[in-house]
C-alpha cells in the first residue's frame, strides 16, 4: 500500500474501501490477532476519513431511543421531580430520597440539546497521546469532554492541549486523593481551577458510597464562591448506556467513563474526535506504552474491557460514525 504513497487517498478510492472493508472482516475481537488488527488499521490510516452522515445518523438514532443524552444525561429538576425515590445504578435494592436540598443542586432541564456542538473532542487518558502534539487540534473543537481530572499542566499541553467544557471526577479519586474532602479542601479546589470554566460531571447515584462524596464537590464551590457547574450523572442513563454497550460485546463489570462520554457526545455533537483511547500496551506499529499519558498505573484487573471498546470504536471509524485518532497530529 506504501509503495508510491504520497498523501491522504480519497475516502472513497478503491483502495479505501477495501482498507475499510478488511476491518469490518473483523468481527470478534477474541477470534482476532492482536497483530491483524494493528495491521489493517495502520493501513487504514492512508485514507481520509470521513463523516458518513448515514450512518451516523443511524447510529444517533439508535443512541436516541436507548439512552436519550439530551433529556437523561444528568440528573435534572425535570426528569427527577422533588420527593423522587430514585434507584442507584448498581446497589439497586437501594434508593435515594431527593430532598429539597438535594434537588436545588439540579439544573432545571438538560443544559445540551441534540447536535448542539458542530464538532466535539472526547480525550482518553490513554499513552497514545504522548508526544502526539494534539493539543491544538484538541484545543480547536467547539466542546472538550475530558476524564477524571487529568493533568493539563504545560508539561502536557502541546499533546492534550487545555480547553475543557466537561470534566468527569471519580468519587474513588476524592476518596483517594482528597481525603473525602472532610479535611482540608484548598487542594481540591485548585486542581479543578486549572480547568477554568469546565462543568464538574460525577456518578453521585452510581451507588451509595459516592452520594455523599460527590454532593460535597457542590458544597466546596459553594464555599470558594466558585461559578463551576456540577452536575451528576442520571443513574438509568449509565444503567442504559451499559446495556446497550453489553449488546455490542463489550462485557465488563463496568463500562469506562471514557466510553459513557462519547456516547453522549454522539448524540450532543454533530462530529465527533476522540483522543487518547487506545486500550492495548502498545500502539499500532507495536511499541509499548504507558497505560496514560502522565503515569502507567493499570486499572483493576478485569474491571474494564478496554480493548473490546476500542474495537468498537475501530469499526465506528471505519464507518465513519466517528473519528478515532491515534497518529501524531499535524494541526496547523
Amino acid at each position: 500500500y506504501f509503495e508510491f504513497y504520497d498523501g491522504p487517498l480519497e475516502y472513497n478510492s478503491t483502495k479505501c474501501l477495501d482498507l475499510r472493508r478488511e476491518i469490518m472482516e473483523l468481527k470478534v475481537l477474541s477470534l482476532t490477532k492482536q497483530t491483524e488488527l494493528f495491521e489493517r488499521w495502520k493501513n487504514l490510516q492512508i485514507c481520509k476519513w470521513e463523516m458518513n452522515i448515514t450512518e451516523a445518523n443511524f447510529f444517533k438514532s439508535t443512541l436516541s431511543r436507548c439512552c436519550n443524552a439530551p433529556a437523561f444525561l444528568f440528573t435534572t429538576q425535570k426528569n427527577t421531580p422533588l420527593g423522587t425515590e430514585l434507584k442507584y445504578e448498581v446497589d439497586t435494592s437501594r434508593i435515594f430520597h431527593i430532598n429539597n436540598e438535594v434537588f436545588r443542586m439540579f439544573p432545571k432541564e438538560m443544559p445540551y440539546y441534540r447536535s448542539q456542538f458542530k464538532k466535539c473532542a472526547v480525550v482518553g487518558n490513554g499513552g497514545i497521546l504522548k508526544n502526539s502534539q494534539c493539543g491544538g487540534e484538541i484545543d480547536s473543537a467547539d466542546f472538550v469532554f475530558r476524564c477524571n481530572l487529568p493533568p493539563i499542566s504545560k508539561r502536557y499541553v502541546a499533546d492534550v492541549g487545555v480547553k475543557t467544557n466537561i470534566v468527569t471526577v471519580n468519587p474513588s479519586i476524592i476518596t483517594e486523593r482528597f481525603q473525602k474532602l472532610e479535611k482540608w479542601r484548598k487542594p481540591f479546589y485548585d486542581v479543578l481551577k486549572v480547568y477554568e470554566n469546565a462543568s464538574v460531571l460525577l456518578p453521585a447515584f452510581y451507588n451509595t458510597h459516592n452520594t455523599d462524596v460527590s454532593i460535597r464537590v457542590r458544597y466546596v464551590l459553594d464555599d470558594f464562591e466558585s461559578k463551576k457547574a456540577v452536575y451528576f450523572f442520571h443513574p438509568q442513563y449509565l444503567i442504559n448506556v451499559s446495556r446497550y454497550w453489553l449488546n455490542q460485546g463489550v462485557r465488563a463489570k463496568r463500562v469506562t467513563t471514557g466510553l459513557i462520554l462519547v456516547t453522549a457526545a454522539l448524540e450532543l455533537c454533530e462530529e465527533v474526535h476522540l483522543f487518547g483511547f487506545w486500550g492495548f500496551p502498545m500502539n499500532p506499529s507495536g511499541i509499548f506504552i504507558t497505560h496514560h499519558y502522565y503515569d502507567n498505573i493499570k486499572p483493576r484487573p478485569g474491571f474494564h474491557a478496554m480493548p473490546s471498546e476500542i474495537f468498537n470504536f475501530i469499526h465506528m471509524h471505519t464507518k465513519g460514525i466517528l473519528r478515532v485518532h491515534t497518529d501524531a497530529c499535524n494541526f496547523l
